[in-house]
């Protein structure tokens, strides 16, 4: 299966997207198809076998609507058709502006008090020829600047799909036309006909629809600001050493391998490794860290990040798509672009709501007129309903939260990968974490050194890291290493043998070592007894002893520990403030996982258990009716991770596209876990809020449109206040998506 992503041009509301995500969803070939409003994306899981892109793509266009595969769109370019399309929609409510409120000063003046200042000769009164024709004048150019209403929403009607421009088309028409009618009733000498214009309601309906559409487009272009912060990181030109000179190149021209200097204060073009140098990089624009980090040759270094005080030369290792700020954008992008499954409810709604109006607009009309009220006031209330049941707000509500929300968790070094995985993170019931490397620092160092008569602490590092000298094991290069810190100059292990499972057996200096844990003393018969007090109490700290024997006496212990990250005990006490419960797991003994259980708070633990039953854990959670999370690396816990409700990856950042994850924390931070489903809440909260606010806008509205309070004395709803509460009603619900860009966690 295929996923590709296009750019979709021509949608106006939520109408529109439901009925380009019907037609896609029927092609032969194609899994599933969803259609973002917000971002104006298309989605589509395909066959490339049955069904290819141009298919797509004619589909769309087939049906009134552009579409371009989002690879082939230029983001300069579509930052300038966007801007543009602002202008444009500015100059045409200027235009509206400019003729309507003269209108709707003639329509309204006579009727509020005779004393304000009129134009006598076009005096109702006296002239109601002239009074007419000076409304049809003003009137019709603002008709004009709206023309977009009428070409698409009479085309989408005649073609049985209507969206919320045939809302406007046919309310603004009836309005325009009947009043056209009034107009030449007067010049035939049927002056009473002067008290139907209805100009004024066109104009004013057109011209509030175009500033809700403007401040709309403006609204739009702030939920997409972390994209653009993102694309904004990247360096324009980097310095590479070709010919042993160094020359100033576009960044698109660097490939891998290429030798790059960055200088003090100078942005890190591309990924890479460092070969000379020693400097601090800040990377907080990729991983939300304030703080720099030191780098020396070696190390890797990230693309975008800045490099604050010496001068590095480094080989790039990844260019263009491949590098972490390209993957990064790629994965908002793409999260910024799906659904949520709460925005299954609005799409069902929206694809229905728009015929539904039109119905009820039309037996409201003749219900009054049956009811004895002349044409003039039902089609007051036909234009009313028709005017104040747009459905934007409605296909607004779930993608503008998602895409501010994921944008806001980007620019803190939190990663959403779609918009599933955003809402079902604050779902989260218990959080599963993996031990090594995640709640630990993941880099086990030497804790304790306890000898007996037979050696002293340096003789028995000495003789311990000698044995385990180009060992691989974690507990080993932490002996090694520590003996290497102490400055201890190592002896040449001989006949060497592992024993799997218990430690190892070697010569040096022509004696028999022994180094590993009880069972391997058990079985050497080597005596513990003096010992076995002080193994406990290490055991209990969460420190893993190891026995050493020197020719069958026991030389002593050395305690290793996989030291706590900082960050482990006040995340674990966050999570619990927010009613979520933790787990540890681990292929530890028991007593290690729950003394380190116990330093950080833990409430489960999960020990001994095997690489490949983390999977199984996960699922015995999730099969006592918890929505469980699996915090882990992305590499060894992948299958949990997989099999999990929501799969948490901590790493680096330079790896964001761990596959098994839904959720990628780019510094290893476990205050990210709570922020991500504190993010989370927050974000669906917003959700709910914009969809309550969009249908019940629409549900209270439309009764009142229909006279539902005139039916008990009440005032009847004029077009010109439905037009204003629709144009609010999508600013409105963006306002309040825009609000998530000041989310903190307390």
């Amino acid at each position: 299966m295929e996923t590709g992503i296009f750019k979709i041009s021509g949608m106006t509301c939520a109408a529109c997207s439901a009925r380009i995500e019907k037609k896609l969803s029927k092609l032969n070939g194609v899994a599933s198809a969803g259609v973002n409003l917000a971002v104006e994306k298309a989605t589509v899981k395909y066959d490339n076998n049955i069904i290819k892109e141009e298919d797509i793509i004619k589909a769309v266009e087939s049906i009134g609507y552009r579409a371009k595969p989002i690879a082939e769109v230029n983001s300069e370019e579509e930052k300038i058709k966007k801007q543009n399309e602002i202008k444009v929609l500015k100059r045409k409510f200027i235009v509206s502006a400019i003729f309507s409120v003269p209108l709707l000063y003639i329509a309204m003046a006579p009727m509020i008090s005779k004393s304000l200042p009129f134009p006598s000769f076009i005096n109702m009164m006296h002239y109601p020829l002239r009074y007419a024709l000076s409304e049809l004048l003003l009137c019709t150019p603002v008709v004009i600047a709206g023309y977009r209403f009428y070409t698409i929403g009479f085309k989408n009607l005649f073609e049985r799909n209507p969206n919320m421009d045939s809302l406007i088309a046919l309310g603004t028409s009836a309005a325009y036309l009947y009043s056209i009618y009034s107009t030449v009733k007067i010049s035939m000498g049927d002056f009473m006909q002067v008290e139907y214009l209805y100009f004024e309601s066109t104009a004013i309906i057109v011209a509030l629809v175009l500033l809700g559409k403007l401040l709309e487009a403006n609204s739009k272009g702030k939920t997409g600001e972390a994209i653009k912060k993102l694309m904004g990181l990247a360096p324009k030109t980097a310095i590479v050493i070709r010919d042993g000179k160094e020359t100033e190149i576009l960044i698109d021209d660097v490939v891998v391998g290429d030798i790059l200097v960055v200088k003090p204060g100078s942005k890190i073009p591309v990924d890479g490794e460092i070969i000379e140098g020693y400097t601090s990089v800040d990377e907080s624009m990729l991983t939300g860290e304030s703080i720099p980090v030191e780098k020396k040759a070696g190390d890797k270094v990230t693309g975008a990040s800045i490099n604050k005080n010496g001068m590095i030369k480094f080989k790039a290792t990844k260019v263009g798509k491949d590098t972490a700020l390209a993957q990064i954008i790629k994965l908002v992008e793409e999260a910024q672009g799906s659904k949520a499954p709460i925005a299954k409810m609005a799409d069902i709604v929206s694809g229905k709501f728009v015929p539904i109006v039109l119905v009820i607009a039309v037996v409201s009309g003749i219900a009054w007129l049956i009811a004895g009220e002349d044409s003039v006031f039902a089609l007051t209330i036909f234009i009313a309903v028709l005017v104040i049941a747009c459905p934007c707000a409605l296909g607004l509500a779930t993608p503008t939260a998602i895409m501010v929300g994921t944008g806001k968790g980007a620019e803190s070094g939190v990663l959403f990968k779609n918009g599933e995985a955003l809402e079902i993170t604050h779902k989260v019931q218990v959080a599963v974490f993996d031990k090594t490397g995640t709640i630990t620092e993941g880099k086990p160092q030497v804790t304790d050194i306890v000898t007996t008569d037979n050696a002293d602490s340096d003789t028995l590092l000495k003789i311990a890291a000698s044995a385990e000298k180009g060992s691989e094991h974690p507990l080993g290069e932490a002996i090694v290493k520590c003996a290497e810190e102490v400055g201890l100059q190592l002896a040449e292990p001989k006949e060497f043998q592992a024993l799997p499972g218990l430690g190892i057996q070697v010569v040096i200096d022509d004696k028999t070592i022994l180094l590993g844990n009880k069972k391997l003393m058990d079985e050497k018969n080597i005596d513990l007894s003096d010992f076995q007090a002080k193994s406990d109490s290490l055991a209990d700290e969460g420190k893993t002893p190891m026995y050493i024997s020197i020719d069958g006496k026991l030389g002593g212990i050395i305690a290793v520990a996989d030291i706590v990250k900082p960050s482990s005990r006040a995340s674990i006490k966050k999570l619990h403030d927010m009613g979520i419960k933790t787990a540890m797991i681990t292929g530890d003994n028991t007593k290690t996982a729950v003394a380190i259980a116990k330093q950080v708070g833990i409430d489960i633990v999960l020990a001994e258990v095997l690489p490949q039953d983390k999977a199984n854990e996960v699922k015995k959670l999730q099969s006592q009716g918890k929505t469980v999370a699996m915090v882990g690396d992305g590499i060894n816990d992948a299958p949990a991770l997989a099999q999990a409700d929501v799969g948490i990856a901590i790493g680096s950042g330079t790896d964001v596209a761990m596959e098994s994850a839904d959720v990628v924390l780019m510094k290893s931070d476990l205050n990210d876990v709570s922020f991500a489903v504190a993010l989370s809440r927050a974000t669906i909260t917003n959700i709910k809020q914009n969809l309550f606010w969009a249908l019940g806008y629409n549900v209270l509205g439309i009764p009142i449109a229909a006279g539902l309070l005139y039916v008990f004395g009440g005032p009847l709803l004029n077009p010109v206040f439905a037009a204003a509460a629709m144009s609010l009603s999508s600013v409105s619900v963006i306002t309040n998506a825009l609000r998530l860009n000041r989310f903190k966690i307390k």
